[in-house]
């Protein structure tokens, strides 16, 4: 019988909605763990972690909610993407674990605070290169027969891979740079603005570089982008754009714009991703349609997640609102 929605596209659209506003609101304490060796002193430090802290453990909920809906909905993405990609989960998980632990015990700390300091730093710089090598990997596609995954533990790991996860970790320390340029001041403000243009600086070369280098990774790629003009190239036009916008407003030393401009960059680099593998799900054979579980099942869950969906976001802009403001090393004010 002929389904009157097709709850596949529905569910695509919930999911790619979920990633992107994990890597959003998660992206930006995760820089502040990178920055976080760079920090000239403790005060820098306390700042950073102050204006982060009341957020963070939220923010990580758009992760289980993109995962879930991702195993209820595309049950086949699990079955390759795990075998594929058990050793980037597990950093990915360990970095999260390190980092979440040094939240509660650096407050405390006395005498080890130093440790909690790079297990902090250590565990967002961990957590941040795994997404973005997770990333490249999907990019360059999975090693599948008869839906199955047949390839080896470390044939994502390649010299693709690991310049797109420091390729995320270099974004994300900019997010984390802008979001503290809006909420600090005084000298943290200050070593934020000058930090700003030389991340940026570097986001933008890697950037060039994954451009450059993904064509010949997947010829799929190379067909989508390159086969005539197409509108597809207003995403990376914006993009720059969005990267002009941050250069300019971090030399008037504008708070906000910075922050809203680089998230603005992650939105039309991400967007850009989308096309270029649509419709697959799990490139380089599977589309959505494959990948998806029985209409059923998509519509049961899909009942539940609309109700979960507004109260995840009405309690998100609560909190934002409630630790709005700027932050010292004692606190908001």
């Amino acid at each position: 019988m002929e389904q009157p929605f097709d709850l596949t596209l529905i569910w695509a659209s919930i999911i790619a909605f979920g990633v992107m506003m994990y890597v959003l609101m998660d992206g930006f304490d995760l820089g502040q763990g990178i920055l976080f060796p760079f920090a000239p002193d403790e005060h820098h430090r306390d700042v950073m972690m102050n204006s982060v802290a009341p957020v963070w453990d939220g923010n990580e909920t758009w992760l289980v909610l993109g995962g879930a809906g991702l195993l209820a909905a595309f049950p086949l993405v699990y079955s390759v993407f795990l075998p594929a990609l058990y050793i980037g989960v597990f950093l990915l998980l360990a970095g999260l674990i390190f980092r979440g632990v040094a939240f509660e015990f650096r407050f405390k700390a006395k005498t080890s605070k130093y440790l909690w300091n790079w297990a902090f730093a250590g565990g967002s710089t961990v957590a941040a290169f795994a997404q973005g090598a997770v990333v490249g990997a999907y990019i360059q596609g999975f090693n599948t027969e008869n839906f199955r995954y047949v390839g080896g533990a470390f044939d994502w790991l390649t010299p693709f891979t690991v310049i797109t996860g420091l390729g995320l970790v270099a974004g994300y320390a900019l997010l984390g740079c802008t979001w503290l340029i809006m909420k600090s001041e005084g000298d943290v403000q200050q070593w934020a603005y000058k930090l700003a243009p030389r991340l940026l600086l570097a986001v933008l070369v890697v950037f060039a570089v994954i451009s450059v280098y993904t064509p010949f990774v997947d010829p799929f790629v190379k067909e989508r982008w390159f086969s005539g003009v197409t509108p597809i190239w207003l995403l990376p036009l914006l993009a720059l754009y969005s990267a002009y916008v941050i250069f300019t407003s971090v030399r008037k030393q504008q708070e906000g714009m910075p922050f809203v401009a680089t998230m603005a960059l992650f939105l039309f680099t991400y967007l850009g991703l989308l096309v270029s593998k649509w419709p697959y799900m799990v490139p380089p054979n599977y589309t959505l349609w494959d990948a998806a579980s029985a209409y059923e099942s998509q519509l049961f869950l899909l009942l539940g997640f609309l109700f979960v969906i507004p109260i995840v976001l009405t309690y998100t802009a609560w909190t934002y609102w409630v630790f709005r403001g700027k932050v010292k090393a004692g606190g908001y004010h």
